[in-house]
């Protein structure tokens, strides 16, 4: 079978790999997927990696766009996903309901992990929000990057810290076994994210795009979409 070349922000992995079946079945084409932090995966085509299909924030894609990089005409939105804090399953959640609440819980831990401050979504904006919380100093060496979201999310499941702490895309804290969702970061400090899907204007498998894009936003699959974290 032929692949299907795919960028994507890690926030859209469950979603792929919760249709991988069914597309692959239909259309006889294996999906090769590479996901992370959407400015690596931007980087990674503009650099030339060859590519059928990009998942990333609107707003990139919006730019690929203007560039010629992506088909403008083909884009899609998949929809809006929070950023979000989690614990460890077992552990007892912090109250985050305001941005003092957040202050208090991210001062009380001992490990804070989130992804790439520079690439990721999430990462850009949590590093501003500690920094806004004014707390980015005194909780330095806590902090635990990670190159994306799974990954940092990964090393919270596995940590052995006495209390510790994430934070990331709602979609990528979902699909990550030993971890629960706690709650979106407070009003003060939130961040909802619209993921879009497009076809690059160099796509090798440019009706197999189409096809996955169809899937990945038809009306039938808007529950499993919640379910994963989109909203």
């Amino acid at each position: 079978m032929k692949p299907l070349r795919i960028l994507s922000g890690g926030a859209a992995q469950g979603l792929v790999d919760s249709l991988r079946p069914a597309f692959e079945a239909a259309t006889g084409c294996t999906i090769a997927g590479t996901f992370g932090a959407v400015g690596a995966m931007r980087a990674k085509l503009l650099g030339g990696e060859p590519a059928d299909l990009v998942i990333l924030t609107h707003a990139l894609i919006d730019g690929l766009a203007q560039d010629g990089h992506v088909a403008a005409k083909t884009a899609a939105d998949l929809g809006t996903v929070e950023t979000t804090i989690a614990v460890r399953r077992g552990d007892t959640p912090p109250a985050v309901g305001d941005a003092d609440a957040l202050r208090i819980a991210l001062l009380a831990s001992d490990e804070i992990h989130f992804p790439d401050p520079e690439l990721a979504t999430a990462g850009i904006h949590f590093a501003k929000v500690l920094r806004e919380l004014g707390i980015w100093d005194e909780v330095a060496s806590r902090l635990n990057t990670a190159p994306n979201g799974a990954t940092a999310m990964r090393a919270l499941a596995a940590s052995t810290g006495r209390r510790p702490i994430g934070c990331t895309q709602a979609t990528e804290i979902l699909s990550t076994p030993g971890i629960v969702l706690v709650a979106p970061l407070p009003p003060a400090c939130a961040l909802a994210t619209v993921y879009t899907a497009a076809a690059t204007s160099k796509a090798e498998a440019p009706a197999e795009a189409a096809r996955l894009m169809a899937m990945l936003t038809a009306a039938a699959g808007r529950e499993n979409r919640r379910r994963l974290g989109f909203v």
